[in-house]
């Protein structure tokens, strides 16, 4: 299938599209693992479309019950969550660094705007990554060239290299949601947990220190040198810890990266931030396709695995 079929497709199919994407789930789970690992090149554009918003999917109830988290959480061993987002409110915290440095400096700036147009830089400067045009960079550089632009965009030209990297840092010290750190040290108490992050291991690492976030594990990016949702970002994590897809459940609060982890055979836990964008937010305000738990906090999912 050319991407170019895909993007064109008439809204009046968009509704079909979650229909084939449930056909190839249920023909997928036939196929050997050892040959599921290279079946899934198109269809990873087609995540990466859906996480740039560019193919609408049809929303619907999450089915899911309290009895089937239990019964998945027996045979899971390990989560893997994403961190951005997800476990970290990345847009409050960077609104309120740049605006910090501004009176410290001297300068305004609308911080809830700087920190919307830095992240909405993320996904495109990986996408040129994952598609092999440039060769696999850790997200703080990128995160570095990215900001360089926006400091730019909004005129903001009295910082020196030394004041840019120090800003750059903000993604190292991000403030957690406050469920995050009671919830995982509830779920760790039955569980591996891991990061399963595009972020770099030295920004998870400080991140944990900074957000008292309790990994066993920094899984992601930087150890499969690819990023979301390349299918191997998730298939390495795996692979280290020596499990079976089935015994690790992807948590997130993106549709598309549950997606990409439930085509791999991993068990899915949708966990909603309806103002990780701020109250304008559009996308993956709930769950839009039948993932294994769905929840509003960690506290939620550990009550929902079973964790005292």
């Amino acid at each position: 299938m050319r991407l170019t079929a895909v993007s064109a497709l008439p809204r009046s199919l968009c509704s079909r599209w979650s229909l084939l994407c449930a056909l190839f789930r249920a023909v997928s789970r036939s196929i050997p693992f050892h040959v599921q690992q290279f079946r899934s090149s198109w269809y990873t554009i087609v995540v990466q479309r859906i996480s740039l918003g560019e193919i609408p999917t049809e929303k619907h109830t999450n089915k899911q019950s309290s009895l089937g988290a239990i019964l998945v959480s027996d045979t899971v061993k390990a989560l893997f969550f994403d961190v951005f987002g997800t476990v970290v409110d990345w847009r409050n915290s960077v609104s309120a660094e740049i605006e910090a440095l501004g009176a410290a400096r001297g300068f305004e700036v609308d911080g809830e705007a700087f920190a919307q147009a830095w992240r909405a830089r993320y996904q495109p400067s990986m996408a040129v990554i994952r598609s092999g045009e440039r060769p696999y960079t850790r997200l703080d550089v990128l995160h570095r060239e990215n900001l360089v632009d926006v400091l730019a965009e909004f005129e903001i030209d009295s910082l020196d290299e030394a004041a840019i990297d120090a800003l750059n840092l903000a993604w190292h010290r991000l403030n957690p949601w406050p469920d995050c750190p009671p919830g995982l040290k509830r779920l760790k108490t039955k569980y591996i947990l891991a990061t399963m992050s595009n972020g770099n291991v030295s920004l998870m690492v400080n991140l944990a220190k900074s957000a008292d976030l309790p990994w066993d594990a920094i899984l992601g990016s930087e150890i499969s040198r690819s990023y979301k949702p390349d299918p191997k970002t998730y298939l390495a994590g795996v692979e280290i810890l020596d499990l079976a897809p089935e015994q690790c459940m992807m948590v997130a609060a993106h549709n598309y990266d549950l997606l990409a982890a439930q085509e791999l055979g991993l068990k899915t836990a949708f966990v909603a931030r309806p103002t990780e964008y701020g109250p304008g937010q559009i996308k993956d305000l709930k769950a839009e396709f039948e993932f294994d738990v769905v929840t509003d906090s960690m506290i939620g999912l550990a009550d929902k695995l079973g964790c005292k």
